[in-house]
């Protein structure tokens, strides 16, 4: 066990989770020093992943196709710190390095593929929400199995998933179900039984 934990350690890991040498895919969290500006976060594959995280880049349009998530600085510092706490959690359980959340980070940051979907499930779920749903969201969104959370990133990023498709599709349902759906503690299947009921083995992070 102590063996296999060293090897992971060794592993060159980036940002949050992102292994560059052995990354085919990844996302990139973009968080301008401005206060008015908003956070980005996108998606990438192949050779945008030379060096990610690594250099200066300018702000992305708004219908660049790898944009996943335009989000104002007030929802995002009411979900990031859980979300990383929760990521930190899963690196953590897998050998990894963790990676403290910074408010104004000096330069964008990578983020494990698997970890950025759930980031881009919560971002979406709380876009276009009131402030005040926003902790129903994240016990809600908690809630999910990591594999729920996937499945529900494969269906939207399919026909919605491009920054400036809010409000419509799978975006406008994520929201209906994660952050306007009343969270009652105790009730409903938990992540584990409903894991089973689909079929999926138990993974806590997909390296």
């Amino acid at each position: 066990m102590a063996r296999a934990t060293a090897s992971a350690t060794n592993r060159k890991v980036v940002g949050l989770g992102f292994l560059p040498e052995e990354a085919r895919h990844g996302f990139l969290v973009d968080i301008p020093k401005s206060v008015g500006e908003m956070i980005c976060i996108s998606e990438h594959r192949g050779a945008d992943l030379d060096h990610l995280g690594a250099r200066t880049v300018g702000s992305p349009s708004p219908n660049d196709p790898s944009l996943r998530v335009i989000i104002d600085r007030g929802r995002w510092l009411a979900i990031a710190p859980a979300f990383w706490d929760e990521a930190n959690r899963r690196l953590r359980a897998n050998g990894l390095p963790v990676s403290r959340f910074l408010k104004s980070p000096s330069k964008p940051v990578p983020v494990h593929p698997s970890l950025g979907k759930e980031l881009c499930i919560l971002c979406w779920a709380v876009e276009s929400a009131s402030p005040d749903d926003i902790p129903n969201a994240l016990h809600n969104w908690e809630a999910l199995a990591p594999e729920e959370r996937w499945w529900l990133y494969t269906m939207t990023v399919a026909t919605t998933g491009q920054a400036m498709q809010k409000g419509i599709g799978w975006r406008k349902a994520l929201r209906a179900a994660i952050a306007d759906n009343p969270f009652v503690k105790g009730e409903g299947l938990s992540p584990k039984a409903r894991r089973e009921l689909l079929g999926h083995s138990q993974l806590s992070l997909s390296l």
